[in-house]
């Protein structure tokens, strides 16, 4: 399945879950937001949201800093 995931074509499992896909491209437990084609899917949801060919998914860290 072929995935856009923060602008950059990616190519994933056809049965990959939000969860893994967030945990593939992002090191962090904590502070991290995901919108699926532009919805913010709460981190409770990430387990369960199904993925589509073609879906544009952004992975948004927060970042701390002075």
């Amino acid at each position: 399945m072929h995935l856009i995931v923060n602008g950059q074509q990616r190519q994933v499992e056809d049965d990959i879950s939000l969860t893994e896909l967030v945990n593939q491209v992002s090191d962090r437990d904590t502070g991290i937001a995901v919108a699926v084609n532009n919805e913010v899917v709460p981190r409770s949801g990430w387990p369960a949201m199904p993925l589509d060919d073609g879906d544009r998914i952004d992975v948004v860290t927060a970042v701390q800093g002075g």
